[in-house]
């Protein structure tokens, strides 16, 4: 019997969706995205939902600090510091993820 999940589903409907019409490479798809989320003050969790595609499509933690510098001008200081602690925040949570469940 399938879950009741709808607003995943149409979350990652749009995503499907998004990244099928893009027309970018994924490593573009992703320094796009993670401006985004820089700009929209993303929490954490946004984040460490995007960590695993940008580290498979070969994103770094210096292409995050590249973008990070490239956006702070449009996005303001305020934001780019607050992304910055959440990308620090979301690897701590991965890090525990794979830790628990490594133990």
């Amino acid at each position: 019997m399938p879950e009741n999940r709808p607003l995943l589903d149409t979350m990652l409907a749009m995503t499907e969706t998004s990244v099928a019409n893009a027309g970018l490479s994924d490593r573009d798809l992703m320094l796009v995205r993670f401006a985004a989320l820089a700009a929209m003050g993303a929490p954490p969790a946004s984040y460490l939902l995007n960590l695993a595609a940008g580290a498979e499509a070969g994103l770094t933690l210096e292409d995050a600090q590249s973008v990070l510098i490239a956006v702070s001008p449009i996005v303001g200081t305020p934001r780019a510091l607050a992304a910055a602690g959440s990308v620090a925040e979301a690897l701590g949570i991965a890090i525990e993820l794979a830790e628990y469940g490594n133990a």
